[in-house]
């Protein structure tokens, strides 16, 4: 049985500076910590490029307890073709929406009658108008979009053993936790294109657990896209991921929990870094 830990969402960004002011002064999220790589990551972090980049880990508290958003940004890059293979975050939050509101952030909505705000980069945030919780994750689930339902509940339900939730014709929501993150499986009735901007999801496994998948993954003959490899952060933990696909090609990272855990302390000095590095990024308008 896998014991997996949802994390993060990888976005690849064109523009810091946007993304900065939406992901900060829109959604209120708090920058966690921030990281400068002068080469191409082993394990694709950052796409196909082999250049500089950097790293952001933005969400509404620390790693060890929220599922978080990483702005991966490719130094020269300024935009990314965006496919539809990517559904959009579902938030709850009433301060989302007011701090839209107040800041004249294009605010609509949805078909399914949550309020819609897209990224500087395209990207879609649902949000329930609701307050959360005490100690409550506003991050409430990610919708991948799928073209075949059965096939890629098959998958991340018998094969990467997500709990079942619900499910119907058009959609399946799964987890690793009860009353925790939700992945929503949603099927498209056209094809389905990753285009240039395609993201991952990633979870945390314990270190012996990584193999195991290894070894499943291998039996179904389903995709690796990196076999298991351990990977330097600059002054900081090195952890051991292996690299999955699903049906429709969604990239999947299992990271090590013990080595994780040390990687994603919140850095206090993150958020200054962070526009630090932008004031000095001669590839972009401030």
């Amino acid at each position: 049985m896998i014991s997996a830990r949802a994390l993060h969402y990888v976005f690849k960004i064109g523009n810091r500076a946007k993304n900065a002011h939406f992901f900060r002064e829109i959604l209120g999220m708090k920058v966690l910590r921030h990281e400068e790589f002068t080469q191409g990551c082993d394990a694709a972090c950052n796409g196909p490029y082999d250049n500089r980049w950097s790293k952001t880990m933005i969400g509404y508290g620390p790693e060890s307890s929220h599922f978080v958003i990483e702005l991966t940004y490719n130094y020269g890059v300024k935009e990314y073709e965006l496919g539809n293979d990517f559904g959009g975050v579902t938030i709850k939050s009433t301060d989302v929406i007011k701090r839209a509101k107040e800041a004249n952030y294009p605010l609509t909505k949805a078909n399914n009658g949550q309020s819609l705000l897209v990224s500087p980069d395209g990207y879609k945030f649902f949000v329930i108008n609701e307050s959360h919780g005490s100690g409550e994750d506003p991050v409430k689930s990610v919708i991948l979009n799928i073209t075949d339902l059965e096939r890629s509940v098959n998958y991340w339900h018998n094969t990467l053993q997500m709990k079942q939730i619900s499910k119907n014709d058009r959609l399946a929501e799964l987890t690793y936790k009860e009353n925790g993150f939700v992945l929503i499986l949603q099927k498209l009735e056209g094809a389905l294109n990753r285009a240039k901007a395609y993201g991952r999801i990633a979870f945390a496994v314990p270190f012996d657990m990584q193999p195991k998948i290894d070894e499943t993954i291998k039996k179904t003959g389903d995709t690796i896209l990196t076999p298991l490899i351990s990977l330097d952060t600059p002054g900081k933990a090195t952890v051991r991921v292996i690299i999955l696909a699903d049906p429709d090609g969604h990239e999947i990272c299992f990271v090590d929990e013990e080595g994780f855990t040390q990687l994603s302390q919140v850095d206090p000095v993150s958020d200054g870094e962070l526009d630090k590095y932008i004031q000095k990024d001669p590839f972009q308008d401030k």
